[in-house]
């Protein structure tokens, strides 16, 4: 990841799967376009599929992308508001040559961005990634097109998506039940798959910023935090689960009846339970996401395989072992059955389907309650000047040294696993911090590890 030229307080994140900045200051029309050009110079002939996650600063972003790729000759198939898989859905359902989201993901609404994908409806694997990079921060002037002028055909995805979805579950048996489920939209793009996939499902369905229009009525990422004044909602509505999305819907955070928040991490566990109990198969995981995953996949029998964090890096190694499903511990469901993109939708109708299993009508306090018990603890370690840059690698092999009953793994950053237990080093790519995660048995031994972390990282 590389930081662009810009305040010093707000920069402009570009990566090899996206940028993302402060619309008026950053990020702006021009940014934007630019940002395209270099994007579609890589492209293969075909359409380009634009979308954007409802917020209000994203319809002059879009304006200005389809003006650009219709000027250069590209045919373009406008999705509107549209949740990032749908953009997915329909890049493949429509052969196009990519496909470009405009979207913060969970970041507050001052921020917009954009996120990009290849012709196989995926988010764009690194090494091509990196060439749209190399592109961008070569600048140069944004060249015309010199042919026949494009053209722009509307097409929101959502009935493509609701099939695909469907088609993982028993819809027949979620039917049966007809459970209550309360959603909140976070004012963002989701309701537009979520409200007719429900319907569909035979839900009775309460949705709450539905409307997608930026309003946030919190901070859009689904943490406990940031959710803590809707929980109660949940319950007054009489809804027998939960739901909670980001503004572009990639992600799903989960609560019980009763408002019980049980996090993003439960939401990949809970889904890789249902879609073993009936495909058996690989399933792929980031190196930051819980354990629980692994042990639930020990349970069925079959191989639990680790990525270095990021959606592309998690299709790639779903892709090279044939995983039946993969994602990471922020609420992220990738189902190749549906789009390879983490998907909200799909997350949701795996739990649902959970939930209805059975005779009765089950809890999900019940199925998360099912779930293995582990301690998960994040924080963040500001680097002194010594150890940034080169003397960081030097601080990785003292924490290493310190934990010696420890299995190290340099995939991303620094992993140490040990019986009952792990620890993941991660620098970040744009502020002077490491970020520390641990996860084990109990609250005492995590504490304990990122204590030893931490005094090993100061040296």
């Amino acid at each position: 990841m590389s930081v662009t030229a810009a305040t010093a307080a707000e920069p402009l994140i570009v990566s090899v799967s996206g940028l993302r900045g402060v619309v008026g200051q950053t990020l702006t029309p021009e940014v934007a376009v630019r940002y395209a050009a270099a994007f579609v110079a890589g492209l293969p002939p075909g359409p380009v599929v634009i979308g954007r996650d409802g917020r209000a600063n994203g319809p002059p972003l879009a304006a200005a992308l389809v003006e650009f790729l219709t000027a250069a000759g590209r045919d373009v198939i406008d999705c509107g508001p549209a949740a990032t898989p749908t953009i997915g859905v329909v890049v493949r359902a429509r052969s196009a040559a990519g496909g470009i989201q405009i979207s913060a993901s969970h970041n507050p609404a001052r921020y917009n961005g954009m996120k990009l994908f290849s012709a196989q409806g995926r988010v764009l694997p690194a090494a091509a990634g990196r060439d749209v990079l190399a592109r961008f921060e070569a600048g140069g002037p944004v060249v015309a097109g010199v042919g026949p002028r494009g053209r722009v055909r509307a097409d929101d995805g959502i009935e493509d998506h609701v099939r695909l979805v469907a088609a993982t579950v028993n819809v027949a048996a979620i039917r049966r039940h007809r459970p209550r489920v309360w959603l909140d939209s976070c004012h963002g793009a989701g309701s537009r798959v979520a409200r007719p996939l429900l319907e569909h499902l035979g839900c009775d369905v309460v949705i709450e910023g539905g409307t997608p229009d930026g309003l946030f009525a919190h901070e859009p990422e689904p943490t406990a935090a940031n959710l803590a004044g809707m929980l109660p909602r949940i319950p007054a509505a009489g809804a027998a689960v939960g739901f909670f999305q980001d503004p572009d819907a990639d992600r799903l955070a989960i609560a019980t009846a009763a408002g019980h928040y049980i996090g993003e991490e439960a939401t990949l566990a809970l889904a890789v339970d249902a879609v073993l109990a009936k495909t058996p198969g690989p399933v792929v995981v980031n190196c930051s996401t819980s354990g629980m995953t692994a042990l639930i996949a020990a349970r069925h029998g079959v191989p639990c395989h680790v990525s270095a964090v990021g959606e592309a890096n998690v299709v790639d190694r779903m892709l090279a072992v044939g995983a039946v499903l993969g994602g990471e511990g922020n609420g992220g469901v990738i189902d190749p059955r549906v789009v390879l993109v983490r998907d909200s939708f799909v997350a949701m109708a795996l739990v649902l389907e959970r939930m209805c299993a059975g005779p009765a009508l089950a809890s999900v306090a019940d199925l998360a309650a099912a779930l293995p018990r582990l301690v998960m603890k994040k924080t963040k370690v500001a680097l002194a000047p010594a150890i940034r840059g080169p003397g960081l690698a030097a601080a990785l092999d003292r924490i290493a040294a310190a934990f010696p009953e420890a299995r190290p793994d340099r995939l991303d950053g620094l992993r140490l696993d040990w019986p009952g237990g792990w620890l993941l080093v991660r620098s970040s790519n744009t502020e002077p911090i490491v970020r520390l995660v641990a996860e084990a048995d109990d609250e005492a031994a995590v504490d304990a590890a990122l204590g030893r972390a931490a005094a090993a990282l100061a040296g």
